[in-house]
């Protein structure tokens, strides 16, 4: 696959791990700047907290590789480029209407992770990029048929001007041996998900899965609504060793329309201060009300843990009482009646979701973040996840004297 500049309209390269597609498009954009002084460019991606989510470093190393370093300037936020250009470095969901018209007159658009980008998204950059010969470049792995960029690149009416590829590890020529390893090892061990990290199929959804992509995607909104009543859900792991499955923190809420919202999957790994201080940033960043711990799962420790951080903490402690799956299902149902809203996308937390079974979880390790999930909505949702009452017992025998015949 070699670069060329004369490449112009859309052009994208859908595909898997070790495919190479985002050191084509990085080469791709220091040629383009060589060839076209004064070129303006932007990178940009979904949601970009720092510029280590970017495609900035690797820019870096191949303009290092190439040789020209003396033709760029790079800056701690940006590439300076020859003939007074520039290349940005920006996150989607941070643009409005209005801010997104600073990118107008950009000649090169190149979206990252682009599996991960809304609609909203698209709509506001496709029209923006539309200078005399401006170029929209997309680089993702396929995650669902239904995600906003397959329905524009691999839908029944693709652009006209699109050029769409479908890249493997395979067509890399520079495929590395290290990488060749993980690969012949995720296809002895995990036969289930080898095409999707491999070979660009769509994210598998375990077999009788109690949650459904579809059902996520079509419930998926860009912002929440007035909210009601918001919680921080906390499901620890239980060792913070090397390997260990992570600290579920899953911020959720209820809005006025009585819909459920999941705000924010914020899980990590790491020590027990580590997931309390970092439960604790989302409960303030949220205003939360309140977070939802286990009591039967460390119950005491995760109030001590918390209670270290911040004392006097507002903590509503549950108690588990069936399996994960069974706690999940009534939730599940929720999701069915298009009650319960994603604001973004979680790709993680969306792919527990869809590996919990009704006979348990058929992901590697324990799902934390789901479990998190389960337990913020069966707080904000109580009604939906009570225990029904039993009939009271009717006494059928024969009364005594002095009863109602006496």
């Amino acid at each position: 696959m070699r670069p060329s500049c004369a490449l112009r309209g859309t052009r994208a390269l859908g595909g898997a791990e070790g495919s190479g597609k985002s050191h084509f498009f990085a080469e791709l954009m220091v040629e383009a700047a060589l060839m076209r002084p004064g070129l303006r460019a932007v990178c940009v991606r979904e949601v970009q907290k720092t510029l280590k989510e970017s495609a900035k470093r690797l820019i870096e190393d191949k303009i290092t590789k190439l040789g020209m370093s003396s033709q760029f300037d790079v800056l701690n936020t940006e590439v300076k480029t020859p003939g007074g250009g520039v290349i940005l470095f920006q996150g989607m969901q941070d643009h409005t209407a209005e801010s997104i018209k600073s990118l107008e007159g950009f000649q090169i658009a190149w979206v990252e992770e682009a599996q991960t980008l809304s609609s909203r998204s698209l709509e506001m950059l496709r029209p923006t990029i539309r200078a005399p010969g401006s170029e929209l470049w997309f680089s993702w792995n396929p995650r669902n048929a239904s995600d906003p960029i397959d329905t524009l690149l691999r839908g029944p009416e693709p652009p006209p001007d699109a050029i769409v590829r479908k890249v493997n590890y395979s067509d890399n020529p520079f495929f590395p041996k290290e990488l060749e390893d993980e690969r012949a090892f995720d296809q002895r061990t995990k036969p289930g998900r080898y095409g999707h990290i491999w070979l660009g199929e769509y994210e598998p959804t375990a077999i009788g899965a109690i949650w459904d992509r579809l059902v996520l995607h079509r419930n998926r909104v860009e912002a929440a609504p007035s909210l009601d009543r918001i919680v921080v859900a906390v499901d620890p792991a239980v060792s913070a060793e090397t390997g260990s499955d992570e600290h579920g923190i899953v911020a959720a809420a209820v809005g006025h329309d009585g819909h459920g919202y999941v705000l924010e999957d914020a899980s990590t790994k790491g020590t027990p201060r580590h997931w309390a201080e970092r439960a604790i940033a989302t409960y303030d960043r949220f205003d939360a009300d309140c977070i939802v711990i286990e009591r039967n799962q460390g119950g005491d420790m995760c109030r001590y843990t918390l209670e270290s951080v911040r004392p006097g903490i507002r903590i509503v402690e549950v108690t588990a009482t069936r399996g994960k799956h069974v706690r999940a299902e009534p939730i599940s149902a929720l999701y069915a009646l298009d009650r319960v809203h994603h604001v973004g996308t979680f790709e993680k937390l969306e792919s527990q979701m869809c590996q919990m079974t009704a006979a348990g979880y058929e992901g590697d390790g324990s799902p934390d973040r789901c479990d998190a999930l389960v337990w913020a909505l069966t707080e904000l949702f109580p009604a939906v996840t009570a225990t029904p009452a039993k009939p009271a017992e009717v006494d059928y025998r024969m009364p005594v004297a002095g009863g109602w015949m006496g």
